[in-house]
Order: C-alpha cells, then structure tokens, then sequence
C-alpha cells in the first residue's frame, strides 16, 4: 500500500487583519477595501521559505525515525538560493542521513507542492524509495497596497509518502499543464506581477480546476459525491464556492480555503489544507485535493484505520489557534524589507561567511547537534574534544547528541538595544536543556516583556544571517520563549 504516512503543517504566529492594512494604505489604492475581511500569516523577520519549511517537516515527523526518511523534495516559488540545494538545507536541520538521500527542489509554479507529491508518489511505488518528505513552503513578498499585500500569507506543510502504516492510501491521480499566466516573477525582479483579478478568478481558477477534476473523475470511474472533503485553493471566497457548486460539491464536504485565518500560502497551500483535512478525516473517508498553476494537479486518497493513530506534533489547526495579532503596519513593511531603515554603525559589519566552517560544522550549525559524552551520560553544546563534566572530563568518547527537538528553560536573558537589530531589543540569553546541556542563543518570536527566567523554550531554526551584498543567507537555531495563555 502506498500513500501518505504523516503530515504537518506550519503557521506563523503573527497575524495581521486586512482591516490594518486597509487603514493604512488605503488612502493611496482604496479598492483594497473590496476584501477587507479576515486577517493573513505573516513570517517573523527571520523566517522565510526554508526555516518554515523545516519547522513543518519537524511537525510531520515528531514522532517517526528521521533516519529512514530516504528523499526529501521542497517546493516553493520563494527559495532564497538560485544555485544551492535549498532542500539540502532543510535535509541538514532535520539530521537526515546524508548517504543515500535524493533531494530536489520543485519551484517556478503554484502547483509545484503537488507535482513534488506524484514525484515522491511515483518513487515510492517503483520501489526506489522507501520514504520520501514533500515539504511546501512559501513567503511571497509583495508591493504595498496591492490585492496581492490582501491575498498571500506565509506558511508551510509536510506529508511523507511510503508503504508501511499509511494514513491515507493514494487512490489516483490527473494532471493537466498548460500556460495559463496569471501572474509570473521574472528573474532579478522581487515582485509578482499579476495580471486583473478577473482573469485569474474567471479563466484560472473557474475554468482550470472543474476541467482538471471532472477529467480525473472520468478517468478513474468515479463520482464527486465519493468524496469526503475536496480540497483545493482558491483565495476568491465566492469563486471557491461557485466551483464546489460547479462540480455538485456538497458544501460540507469543502475543505475551508483559509483565506480569513491565514491568506493564500503559495505553493504550500493545497498541501496545508490538505494536512488540515486529515486532522479531522475518518477510516473510510477519501479525499480528493488539486493543486493550481500552469494546470492542475489533481490526487485522490482513501483514508485508513491508521489515521486513528496518528498526530502530529502540533498541526495545521493548532498552529492557526496559535496566533499573535500584529497592529504595527510600518513594522510589517520593514520585517519585509519594503522601507530602508538605518541600522547605525554596528549594523554595517559585512563579513564573509565561511564555506569550509559551514561545511565542517554544518551536523553542529544546520543541525544543532552536540556530543553526549559515552562515559559519564552528560550532553554538551557546541562539541568539544573534553567532556565538561568535571568529574568525568573524557577525551574522544562521544556520540551525536542532537538538541533541536529538545525542550529547556531559560537561564537568563537580556534585551540589547545597542545591537542592530530589525526588531530592537535584540533578546539573547543562556538556556538549558531538559536532560542536560546549555546554550547561548538568540531568542525570537518573544516579547521582552514576557520572558522570564525560568519560562520554558522550544528550539526554531530561523535566518540568522543575511548577507545582501553577496545573496547568502546563514541559518542557525533560536530559542521560541512559550508565554503561557
């Protein structure tokens, strides 16, 4: 049997309702109040396709083996390296295994989350791989005051594909491609470039999806009413409806196009409503989900006992639940790099990142892995040739002790003002892991306010550094203070 194993998903925290928006840019384009409904996700600063794309590859596979994970595909229009595996990246801070492991990125198209699934659908029947992660994420920057600046949120989902205890079976599977441009980005160029709503609403969406899935109905010799949840995108509330109606999909059985909790997502869009859908699917229930863009993709799959089993780590729904609503619009602007802001003289320091210690140290950096030290039981980070525990103090006995998925508490923190920072105080601080090891790391999706001593903290990999002159993005862990209520 093949299909779907697990599932996750990711949301931002930070939230902004389109009604912020509206108030103030809507002096400038006043048409935007046409969809002043709902709020959208936004990432923080620091995030972006990849580190989002790593925390809902984490939340898929929290509880499996990351060891047997045999390829991993990453899809989004938004990838920070034009000629770097940025797959290989999320393969490193997951602690993949490098011997054996195929990754791909899938990019240039909206529907590239769901051909990246027939992809790893397609490796896993052949036999090829035994298991393989599709992780969909995008960050789409936009000009303000734009129907684009109300439509796309940020976000990301993970399914892994296999044979044994699938969730969901893969029933079949349609596609269609064909240049319909709705929008595009050329090369060099930072925004989309769209064209009326009209057209994609009407001749994209309205016209490409019924086509694509009654021609995967007759193929597969079956009926809509078949179907527990359809899911598809479609930021046009009505037009997502019409379609449903088109098609004789009873509304019930529509999965929600999320429009008004967390904005359209890009390439990752179909594959987090299709994880969402699975939160709430029953053995027995069978799903049908397509993917938009240039064409349709369309995949059927039949839910198994085996759903009754599993949970991710925190899901698509709980991730939308966990939400801080954001007011400060010049602040967004500026987390988006839409406005230049002076980040002083300590901000002008450009150094060079250094390939070979990348290289060297990217289990310790990419993965935050430390040492446990076989002697004495004591986990240290970062690694070191002498275990610090005074009592033991052995040389060379160690095994990779990794630290990401680890809880801790805050040891002590500080909020900086003199460092650069795009959202001052920078917060740094010591936090100690729960069954030992310590480290100093930068916190992130805090309020300095709320920190305490003591407060527990779960590790996040985020963007750390971004080098413009160059187009190098360095990544490392930070610590996500959980303010509890």
């Amino acid at each position: 049997m093949v299909g779907i194993q697990a599932y996750g998903g990711y949301v931002p925290r930070y939230r902004i309702s389109r009604m912020t928006i509206i108030q103030n840019m809507a002096w400038y384009f006043p048409v935007i109040m046409a969809v002043a409904g709902g709020e959208k996700a936004i990432a923080n600063w620091d995030e972006d396709a990849v580190s989002m794309a790593v925390e809902a590859a984490y939340d898929c596979l929290a509880a499996r083996d990351r060891k047997r994970v045999d390829g991993l595909f990453l899809a989004s229009t938004t990838l920070p390296f034009a000629d770097r595996l940025n797959a290989g990246i999320v393969a490193a801070a997951l602690n993949l295994v490098e011997d054996g492991l195929s990754a791909a990125d899938y990019t240039a198209c909206q529907k590239a989350g769901t051909t990246a699934c027939l992809a790893a659908l397609d490796a896993v029947s052949s036999g090829s791989k035994s298991g393989v992660l599709v992780v969909a994420s995008d960050q789409r920057r936009t000009k303000m005051a734009t129907m684009f600046e109300m439509f796309y949120g940020d976000g990301a989902a993970a399914l892994l594909f296999g044979r044994d205890d699938v969730i969901a079976e893969f029933i079949g599977a349609y596609s269609m491609n064909c240049d319909f441009v709705d929008h595009y980005k050329g090369y060099g160029k930072e925004f989309d470039y769209g064209w009326e709503e009209r057209w994609v609403r009407d001749e994209g969406y309205g016209r490409i999806i019924p086509q694509a899935v009654n021609a995967f109905l007759a193929k597969h010799s079956m009926k809509i009413a078949d179907f527990a949840k359809v899911v598809y995108p479609c930021y046009f509330t009505g037009t997502h409806r019409a379609i449903a109606k088109e098609l004789g999909i009873d509304q019930s059985h529509l999965q929600d196009n999320l429009h008004n909790t967390c904005g359209d997502t890009g390439a990752a869009h179909p594959i987090l409503m299709l994880a969402q859908a699975l939160e709430g699917a029953k053995p027995g229930d069978r799903i049908l989900v397509a993917g938009f863009g240039q064409g349709c993709d369309v995949l059927a799959f039949a839910v198994t006992e085996n759903i009754t089993k599993f949970r991710p780590a925190q899901g698509v729904t709980a991730s939308l639940a966990s939400r801080v609503e954001f007011t400060n619009y010049l602040k967004f602007t500026k987390f988006r790099d839409l406005i230049t802001a002076d980040l002083g003289i300590r901000g002008e320091a450009n150094p060079n990142a250094s390939l070979t210690v990348l290289w060297r140290k990217r289990k310790m950096i990419l993965g935050l892995t430390g040492h446990l030290c076989t002697k004495c039981g004591t986990p240290q980070f970062p690694p070191m040739p002498m275990c610090v525990n005074p009592n033991c103090q052995a040389v060379g006995s160690f095994e990779d002790y990794e630290f990401a998925g680890r809880r801790g508490r805050v040891e002590m923190f500080t909020g900086d003002l003199l460092s650069p920072s795009v959202d001052p105080p920078a917060v740094y601080g010591l936090v100690s892991f729960d069954g030992g090891g310590k480290i100093f790391v930068d916190f992130t999706d805090c309020d300095l306010n709320q920190v305490k001593v003591g407060m527990p903290v779960k590790m996040a990999f985020r963007r750390r550094t971004r080098d413009q002159m160059r187009g190098f993005t360095g990544y490392f862990w930070k610590a996500v203070p959980q303010v509890q209520g």
